[in-house]
């Protein structure tokens, strides 16, 4: 059979049908690489690339050949079930965007979301996110990363869930409402000199204004004016640290993951750097944000 068109993600697509017909795939990884392939080497292309495959995993998901309903009696469940938590990134930003917004939106009325550290209820929690932390850092460097490695790649989750993620879903509802259709972008993958140079020194790219760009830039100025504002209010009204003490650790973490936006704004001089229109932009919405939550 050839490739099924009609679809960003065709080869997806084309896998599941096949799967469906009773072929069978094996995990196979020699030593020797069978092929070499050119992945994107900025940020805002890597983004782009992203929110093409999660429009095209949605696509397929809410159409005739989702996988609960196209491969029923045909593959097992635990592999329909695979394919959806693929075919559910696009989904997976609703929960993102709330996680990286509302926590510290709240601490500026200091407003408690969490349990109490020293509550017994905090040790779901607590137990989840370290587990999960564990053994996705042990799985990254038994596969040959390193913990910097890891900690780019958690950099990089959280940078698309809250752009590539929400436009892939955006533009599924607009098909659906048959506001727009589905466009195939191309990403780029050819570098000049500069940029190359740049991607060996591990330097995000930011020098191309863009929408994803004003969301990521908003984002982290909302959680470092939070992180600010509420140590400030603990410094000068002496609140209890117990009660809000996990929404503080994932706002901090926040401010962390987007340390490279940070130095984009404020400190790189290089051709790389923030749009200086993107900056101010987004400190504008950040504000108004901040604003709104504190009235």
């Amino acid at each position: 059979m050839g490739l099924k068109y009609g679809c960003p993600v065709e080869d997806v697509l084309t896998g599941f049908a096949i799967q469906c017909r009773g072929w069978r795939s094996i995990y196979f990884n020699p030593k020797r690489k069978g092929f070499l392939g050119v992945a994107p080497t900025t940020l805002l292309q890597s983004l782009v690339q992203h929110k093409r495959w999660t429009e095209g995993d949605l696509q397929i998901f809410l159409s005739q050949y989702c996988p609960l309903l196209y491969g029923h009696g045909k593959i097992p469940l635990k592999l329909q079930l695979s394919y959806c938590v693929y075919l559910l990134w696009a989904a997976n930003c609703l929960a993102s965007l709330y996680y990286v917004t509302i926590p510290s939106l709240c601490l500026l009325r200091g407003i408690s979301l969490f349990p109490k550290v020293s509550s017994q209820w905090s040790f779901p929690f607590i137990y989840t996110i370290m587990a999960t932390s564990a053994y996705s850092a042990g799985e990254f460097i038994w596969c040959g990363g390193t913990l910097r490695g890891w900690w780019n790649d958690q950099r990089m989750w959280v940078y698309k869930r809250t752009t590539s993620y929400f436009f892939g879903f955006l533009d599924n509802i607009l098909r659906l409402l048959d506001i727009a259709k589905s466009a195939f972008v191309i990403t780029a993958k050819v570098a000049d000199d500069d940029v190359s140079k740049r991607y060996e020194q591990e330097l995000m790219e930011f020098s191309a204004p863009s929408p994803m760009f004003t969301i990521l830039t908003t984002l982290a100025w909302l959680n470092a004016l939070s992180f600010i504002g509420v140590l400030l209010k603990l410094a000068m009204h002496g609140k209890t640290l117990d009660q809000l003490a996990m929404q503080i650790i994932l706002c901090s973490l926040l401010v962390c993951v987007n340390q490279p936006l940070y130095e984009g704004m404020f400190f790189r001089k290089d051709k790389a750097r923030m749009p200086t229109l993107v900056t101010y932009k987004s400190a504008v919405f950040a504000l108004v944000a901040c604003s709104l939550a504190c009235v």
